[in-house]
């Protein structure tokens, strides 16, 4: 009997903080989760609303272009990955 193991790759699963502005309420925090969220990658989506930081973790690397395109049409301005 032949055993052959398959190994399957796990995508690396990475953190990035991006900086938002325009960020206000329960509304602004809702609204970005759920636009970000719906993103092909995105696995979670966290918003701090007081430090005005979306931390968003992707399976693989994040594109950066289009969080902030959602970011943008969602009404608030993506402004950079927090330092």
């Amino acid at each position: 009997m032949d055993a052959t193991a398959t190994a399957i790759a796990a995508p690396e699963v990475t953190a990035t903080v991006y900086d938002v502005a325009g960020m206000t309420c329960g509304h602004c925090q809702a609204t970005l989760t759920k636009e970000i969220g719906a993103l092909a990658g995105v696995l979670s989506v966290e918003v701090d609303l007081e430090a005005g930081q979306v931390t968003v973790t992707t399976a693989g690397a994040p594109d950066d272009a289009l969080v902030a395109e959602v970011v943008d049409e969602a009404g608030y301005e993506l402004t950079g990955r927090a330092a």
